[in-house]
């Protein structure tokens, strides 16, 4: 790139449309956006869906849930339902809490691997929904991480097995969908468990997804969508990425049973998904064309290797003609990493060094990768920025950016050549964004 000015210009650019339009999918946005109840009925209209949910005069109204955005969706149910919120404990990932809640207590627990702390909180929280009735409702708060803070282990699984077969995955390269497969059948609460524990009382999900393929059995792993056979069995994806040895084999025991019947609640059941990557694309070409940007999308349902998605955004980068220019290109969904080193970073990270390698010499392109949720991995970045000048920053720190991508220690270089970018907790998550301009 150019100067260090022009460098600054364009980060500046590239943060300030990513936070403006992470702000469009703000949990108590959306929540506030679905118009407050009237009296004994809930009149809930988002986008094209309307939902009628009646409210009895003597009926609790109880809230539950798990996620990182948990907080952000709990704050804008209690500004819209306020004292009429009876009970409620909700689960987010370590540093994800939201301030001011009144009525709905929060609880922090580890993500991605599972700890004692989520034990201890889905614990409590199954707690609120006991001696429930028809009369009452049970909202249910679900955004990604869900999977990893609400944790209930099946019968003869242990925490420190699930948090084996956890990392083994999450480091496998295996798709979200594929994990959270393993998941639901290691856990008393996910693939509709929670149905169990809410007696007759209805049940009312908002959801963000965080899933690829927006199926509302994986996102949180689907505690309150009844089970229904997955496409692949945990044991067919055990086996194709070579881990059916390396789980303990108590796993293999519960993972070769027949899935236990399908669970039926007695109350009403709905579920709305609220935020999805298809509305932070739909704002993102609005800010574009605010700011006098051609816009276009690059992969807006990204999935597959992170190595193949960025490169795939260099090529498009590359061949933005000059008539074009400036030009904004947008990916977003969620890739897989596999994970072979011993370094620190996350599949946003490991995107954007991948990128700035392929944009070597490149002068006038340069690129955002982060996640939505404002974490990357186990990392306390949300992604990083990549331009062609990377290898000249590099060298500068005496570091050798190939020999650090092939530890997947993308997090420790970026860190010394300043290209982190962070964010802290941003009160959403629908998966990763990669905004890339060229100029």
């Amino acid at each position: 790139m150019g100067d260090l000015s022009q460098v600054a210009a364009v980060r500046a650019l590239l943060k300030n449309i990513y936070v403006e339009a992470l702000e469009s999918v703000r949990g108590e946005r959306l929540v506030e956006g679905l118009g407050a109840p009237q009296g004994d009925r809930w009149r809930i209209s988002h986008r094209d869906k309307v939902i009628d949910w009646p409210l009895h005069p003597d009926g609790r109204i109880v809230v539950i849930g798990a996620g990182k955005a948990a907080g952000s969706l709990a704050k804008g149910l209690e500004t819209l339902l306020g004292d009429r919120i009876s009970d409620g404990c909700i689960i987010v990932k370590h540093g994800h809490a939201e301030p001011m809640l009144r009525r709905i207590r929060q609880r922090q627990a580890g993500h991605p691997i599972p700890d004692a702390q989520g034990v201890e909180a889905t614990t409590e929280m199954l707690r609120r929904v006991e001696g429930l009735t028809e009369r009452d409702t049970v909202i249910v708060l679900l955004t990604g991480g869900a999977s990893a803070l609400m944790v209930a282990p099946a019968d003869g699984v242990t925490l420190e097995e699930k948090a084996a077969v956890t990392d083994l995955l999450l480091r496998s390269g295996a798709s979200i969908e594929e994990i959270n497969a393993v998941r639901k059948r290691l856990s008393r609460v996910k693939g509709g468990g929670l149905l169990d524990h809410v007696g007759s009382a209805s049940v009312l999900t908002l959801l963000m997804s965080d899933i690829p393929s927006g199926d509302l059995c994986m996102i949180g792993s689907g505690p309150t969508i009844a089970r229904r056979e997955d496409a692949a069995s945990p044991m067919a994806i055990l086996a194709r990425y070579g881990l059916e040895q390396a789980v303990p084999a108590s796993i293999r025991d519960i993972l070769a049973k027949e899935e236990p019947p399908a669970t039926r609640a007695a109350g009403r059941q709905e579920a709305l998904i609220l935020a999805d990557s298809a509305m932070l694309v739909e704002a993102v070409h609005g800010i574009a064309a605010r700011e006098g940007l051609t816009v276009h999308n690059v992969d807006a349902a990204m999935a597959g290797n992170t190595h193949d998605a960025a490169l795939k955004m260099t090529v498009a980068l590359r061949a933005v003609p000059p008539q074009d220019r400036p030009a904004l290109l947008v990916s977003a969904g969620e890739t897989t990493l596999q994970v072979k080193g011993d370094g620190l970073g996350g599949r946003n990270q490991e995107y954007a060094l991948v990128a700035a390698l392929a944009l070597a010499g490149e002068h006038n392109a340069a690129l955002l990768a982060a996640g939505t949720d404002g974490t990357d991995g186990p990392t306390d970045a949300a992604g990083a920025f990549a331009d062609g000048a990377l290898h000249e920053r590099a060298g500068a720190a005496g570091l050798d950016a190939e020999e650090m991508l092939a530890r997947n220690d993308s997090y420790h270089l970026f860190e010394e050549t300043g290209d982190l970018f962070h964010t802290g907790p941003t009160g959403t998550n629908v998966m990763d964004l990669v905004l890339g301009i060229a100029f």
